[in-house]
């Protein structure tokens, strides 16, 4: 009875991959190759939790991961696999906010306070972890330098100017305004070990880094930034954040906002990446991000270039899997196949174009004469 179970789970899946050109045990690199039989049933029964879980214990491998996800996303048989599980999380997170101040240390500890080490070998060597752009560049360390000139011009950044970065992760981009455009940088952040590194990489320049929610921030910046925080904010609290913003902000300042898109309004992410990478973590989508802002801001410019997402990922893959005999030490072979899922896996999401990376320019009354868009 189990094996014939067995059979009639792995003919269903069968049908459902083919849909992407995907096949079982098949010859190209993003055909899957699966090492238990029972997998059928524990994704059937579990969703997609079930299918990252099955991944880092070894129940099935690909060769290609990124292509094996950009053809599941773009043909959308994700869609029909759905759990009770995926259903009661989707419904809690729908009528309870999940992202107040509570809960939001709670992926501080889950991800960024997981090792330094790890992120000085998978990152740029400013420690950026947010998309590249790789319009001109030839590699990680040039796309993101690229990105951080892009920011500032778009920013319209002058010597003098005072800038809040609100999560400023390792102190990249302060680092980087103060020394190139002559801005006084305050950074927040939550993480008690980016704040260690943050202040290091700054010190003796004109920035202030705090550890601090920003729902505690005061005072008055000519300009304010956010670069891949916002989806740690969560629906239920995008118009709070949006009002905070414009309170910071001078009448005549300029508000960047780079954040992973969706094309799709959510209320969660994906089980297994709010299980084992972010938790509750949501990528807002541009009606979310339209309502939040909603007679406080004029979106002066709207700039998708997602694509350049994937070959970030791909960067940082490369990067970890070259310094995995170093990191062994400190974390087991689980944990590295959940980061090559994790990477790889998002990559696809790039790739597909279900998901984006957005930098949205906003300011209060809109600018006199009109904004010029920078490429």
């Amino acid at each position: 009875m189990i094996y014939n179970h067995n059979v009639k789970s792995r003919n269903h899946i069968e049908n459902i991959l083919r849909h992407a050109g995907i096949s079982i045990n098949g010859n190209n690199p993003w055909d899957i190759q699966v090492y238990d039989e029972r997998l059928y049933d524990r994704v059937l029964s579990g969703g997609s939790v079930a299918l990252g879980e099955s991944y880092m214990d070894k129940w099935w491998d690909v060769d290609d991961m990124t292509g094996f996800f950009c053809r599941v996303l773009r043909s959308g048989i994700d869609k029909p696999i759905k759990n009770v599980g995926s259903l009661w999380y989707i419904l809690r997170a729908r009528f309870t906010n999940m992202q107040n101040k509570n809960r939001i240390f709670h992926v501080v500890k889950k991800h960024y306070d997981i090792g330094n080490n790890l992120y000085e070998r998978m990152l740029d060597k400013r420690m950026l972890y947010t998309c590249g752009y790789w319009k001109d560049a030839k590699n990680l360390d040039e796309a993101q330098e690229a990105k951080l000139h892009l920011i500032c011009k778009k920013l319209r950044l002058e010597s003098g100017h005072r800038v809040l970065d609100i999560g400023c992760g390792w102190g990249g981009f302060a680092e980087f305004a103060a020394k190139n455009y002559g801005v006084h940088v305050v950074g927040t952040t939550i993480s008690k070990e980016q704040l260690l590194v943050a202040q290091k990489r700054t010190a003796g320049l004109s920035v202030e880094i705090r550890l601090e929610d920003y729902r505690d921030t005061k005072g008055q910046f000519d300009r304010v930034v956010v670069m891949g925080m916002i989806e740690a904010v969560g629906p239920k609290n995008y118009r709070t954040y949006m009002k905070k913003i414009h309170q910071l902000l001078a009448d005549d300042g300029l508000f960047l906002l780079q954040t992973i898109g969706s094309s799709k309004s959510r209320w969660t992410s994906d089980p297994w990446f709010h299980k084992y990478i972010f938790p509750n973590g949501v990528m807002p989508s541009a009606a979310q991000l339209g309502d939040a802002t909603n007679n406080l801001f004029v979106i002066e410019d709207w700039h998708n270039f997602g694509v350049d997402y994937d070959r970030t990922l791909q960067a940082w893959y490369s990067n970890f899997e070259r310094a995995w005999p170093q990191l062994k030490q400190n974390y087991d072979e689980r944990f590295f196949r959940m980061w090559r899922y994790y990477l790889l896996s998002v990559a696809g999401g790039f790739r597909s174009r279900r998901t984006h990376l957005w930098q949205i320019v906003f300011s209060k009354k809109g600018v006199s004469g009109g904004y010029e868009s920078v490429r």
